[in-house]
């Protein structure tokens, strides 16, 4: 019998009962602790910007090059795509579950490097990027502006330059994004009655811009070789990219035989303001901006989350006068409710065990046993988690509740049965734990494995039948 082994050798037992704690111990400070379980499919994403462009030439010019490239990539389950009026094109290629993430991010790196050649040179010169998609969001921050001298745009590029770099530098945190990414970008209205007075088009006042609105190298003065050797060489400094109304409303879209410049203010109207204003975000009613923090596959929920606010509280005192943050939303909260409720039930446990074992059987040294048989089971359990590849989430610890009582229930039962036999059968500890084992052994093994380190102690103890 499995049981009666370690009842005949209690220093084995209490050697591996001692290696299954520790063994536990251990690897509570190594499990990752997240929300739910990591089950979903490892996703990988593409994003596309085709600026001017509708949701249908996107389709045709954009999605359907890459789409026949990534088609059949190795361990694919299926992959979407979503073309929007604005310009945005994203494409999900969803694979199956326990497929490496970061080779199936090089797997369809190498398709859209070979799609790249077959797409419009626009969408080339902004970039397309492959990016591993994290579903699990940790924490929703959201920063806004108290006083009216910032608006959303001022707090949402704030946020992009000064605290999102800081924020995906932290251990555990997979990637941080703004939910309504707000940029700086000089947006020009055009006149159509303006342009057809000029004779030109959308098309000529974009490449206006884009020739003018340029950094160039202009090279150096007194560079070798030369006839006459110079004492210095100089670096020509010239003026690059535009950055204000002014600047861009001068540049020349056109000019006559006579002299005659036609500038860019001259038919557009010109402002600084954000690039997209699609997507708005609100906190208690008023305009907010909000990024979101997703966990990296594997991380410490709790101890990320943790260091993400220590970060905001440092960098809050940098901030500008008026411009606050909140956290609406972490899901961190619902993981340290489960882990306190584990915590209260097995302490509950432990007291109600004592006062039952206590009452029934009045022997105080009898309610050692299962003290020490709950911690066993439960802190040896988290080394099981590991070995399975489990995470601390709400579905083990809700486990864990449950088989606590099953645990408390095991203990007792094999207790009393040693109880019983010592009294009705006049055996000894040992004689009794064997049996009672042999009696009870499919529902209480874990229990009595246990009890056998200390039934030869017992024996020893105690001339007459009783514990």
């Amino acid at each position: 019998m499995f049981s009666k082994f370690f009842i005949d050798r209690p220093i084995f037992a209490t050697v591996i009962s001692l290696i299954i704690v520790l063994a536990g111990l251990v690897s509570m400070k190594v499990l990752p602790v997240e929300q739910y379980p990591d089950i979903v499919p490892t996703e990988i994403q593409i994003s596309a910007t085709y600026p001017g462009a509708t949701a249908e030439v996107l389709a045709d010019t954009v999605a359907a090059p890459i789409e026949q490239e990534i088609n059949g990539v190795k361990n694919m389950i299926y992959m979407y795509s979503n073309a929007t009026s604005s310009g945005y094109l994203t494409i999900g290629v969803v694979f199956n579950i326990g497929t490496d993430p970061d080779q199936a991010t090089i797997d369809v790196n190498n398709k859209v490097q070979a799609a790249t050649p077959k797409l419009p040179s626009e969408v080339t010169k902004n970039g397309v990027t492959v990016e591993q998609k994290s579903n699990s969001i940790l924490q929703v921050i959201s920063m806004k502006s108290t006083s009216p001298r910032y608006d959303t745009v001022y707090v949402s590029n704030y946020a992009l330059l000064n605290v999102l770099d800081e924020i995906k530098r932290i251990k555990g945190v997979g990637s941080a994004s703004l939910f309504a990414s707000q940029d700086y970008s000089m947006r020009i209205w055009l006149s159509p009655d303006k342009l057809a007075d000029y004779n030109l088009t959308p098309q000529d006042v974009i490449s206006a811009i884009q020739e003018q609105n340029s950094q160039f190298a202009a090279g150096q003065f007194g560079q070798e070789p030369m006839d006459n050797p110079q004492s210095y060489t100089y670096s020509v400094n010239t003026k690059g990219r535009l950055v204000n109304t002014e600047e861009f409303g001068d540049i020349i879209l056109k000019t006559d035989n006579q002299g005659g410049l036609l500038r860019l203010k001259d038919v557009a109207r010109i402002e600084l303001g954000a690039q997209e204003y699609s997507v708005q975000s609100q906190f208690n009613g008023e305009k907010a901006v909000a990024f979101g923090i997703y966990l990296q596959p594997g991380a410490n929920a709790l101890e990320t989350a943790k260091l993400v606010q220590d970060k905001m509280k440092e960098l809050s005192k940098s901030f500008p006068d008026g411009i606050t943050y909140d956290i609406p939303y972490d899901t961190t909260l619902f993981v340290n409710v489960s882990i306190n409720e584990v915590i209260h039930t097995f302490f509950e446990a432990v007291v109600l065990v004592v006062l039952v074992v206590y009452l029934f059987l009045q022997n105080f040294r009898a309610t050692l046993i299962p003290i020490l048989a709950v911690p066993v089971s439960i802190i040896g359990a988290f080394a099981g988690m590991y070995v399975l590849g489990f995470s601390i989430n709400l579905l083990t610890l809700f486990g864990l509740i449950l088989a606590i009582g099953i645990v408390v229930d095991d203990a007792i039962i094999v207790l009393e049965n040693v109880e019983r036999l010592m009294s009705e059968e006049g055996l000894n500890p040992k004689q009794a734990a064997v049996k009672a084992m042999q009696e009870v052994s499919g529902c209480c093994r874990r229990a009595g494995f246990v009890f056998g380190i200390f039934a030869d102690c017992l024996s020893r103890r105690y001339d007459r039948c009783h514990v």
